[in-house]
């Protein structure tokens, strides 16, 4: 059996060669002074650059506390998350993003609120560096995702978090498609906190998640952990057909007393163009929600690894 430690800390990492030297050197001065066993997971999320030569060497230099999994392509972050999870022999598990935007010396902010006794520690960023257009769009989303689900978390897009070994646990045994880490571990929670840390701006590198990614994301979540969209758009359709119901009367009764008329064509031609764009928009939804049971039944691997590179026990 592997090895129990106390903590573990889980790295995706998708071309961040840059970053990566400082961000080891600043992680292991900072795991060293807490004096407790741990390991440091990272998973190359098919890096195309020397990302993964990098973590190589990271290995060699400290066999006993690195350990890598090489993903077989580009599988997401969250993905590479969920793999060390699986892996991960911690009693505390700890994310957090290579960019170094979260600084590793907030981990024992986290850990000190999971010795408090609480089993979910998520965190919210302080005088966040990021552009006007990233910051704003994650407010909008932020309220988006709690106006629609019942998950109650102050800034999702921080992944600098800590989870108990029980929640982990629980989110590798529900195999949930659905791969949103922070909204699973929330549900699964019994006691969640969370905590402000620091936010730097990206010293090298850009960012992985493009408006494209981010909106992809946000989709999963609202459809993986909400039927609101659903019920909003039955009761929309439910409104518009009695609007139209009543306009149909109307338009007979005025057929039947004044007479054939020809005027208001083009007033009839903007409903019917907004009636068409409804149901176009209502398919999108249902599509969102089937292309979910489709991924469930499908059966297929969610990641393929080509590699663990570890210390053997």
């Amino acid at each position: 059996m592997s090895k129990v430690v106390d903590l573990s800390v889980i790295v995706p990492v998708y071309n961040e060669a840059e970053n990566l030297p400082p961000l080891f050197q600043r992680l292991i001065d900072t795991l060293d002074k807490i004096k407790q066993p741990y390991e440091i997971v990272f998973t190359n999320d098919g890096s195309a650059d020397a990302s993964l030569d990098i973590l190589k060497g990271f290995y060699k230099s400290r066999p006993d506390v690195v350990r890598i999994i090489d993903f077989h392509g580009n599988f997401g972050q969250h993905m590479a998350i969920m793999a060390a999870f699986e892996r991960s022999r911690g009693k505390t598990i700890v994310t957090l993003d290579a960019d170094l935007q979260n600084p590793p010396e907030e981990i024992p902010k986290l850990l000190t609120k999971i010795s408090q006794g609480y089993d979910c520690v998520g965190s919210y960023r302080a005088n966040r560096q990021d552009s006007f257009f990233r910051t704003y769009v994650s407010r909008l989303v932020n309220w988006f995702r709690e106006s629609t689900t019942d998950i109650k978390m102050r800034d999702q897009g921080c992944m600098l978090r800590a989870y108990s070994r029980q929640i982990v646990d629980q989110i590798v045994q529900s195999e949930e498609r659905s791969t949103f880490i922070p909204a699973l571990a929330y549900k699964f929670s019994f006691n969640p906190t969370e905590v402000e840390v620091k936010h730097d701006a990206r010293a090298a590198g850009v960012s992985k998640y493009n408006l494209y990614r981010l909106i992809r994301l946000n989709f999963d979540l609202i459809t993986g952990f909400s039927l609101l969209p659903l019920q909003i758009f039955t009761l929309f359709g439910m409104t518009i057909s009695a609007l139209s119901g009543l306009l149909v009367a109307y338009m007979l009764l005025r057929r039947l007393i004044v007479g054939p008329e020809a005027e208001g064509l083009f007033t009839l031609f903007a409903i019917l163009i907004f009636l068409v764009s409804v149901v176009i928009t209502g398919i999108g939804i249902i599509g969102e929600y089937l292309g979910r049971i489709f991924q469930t039944l499908s059966h297929r691997p969610r990641y393929i690894i080509r590699e663990v590179i570890e210390k053997k026990k």
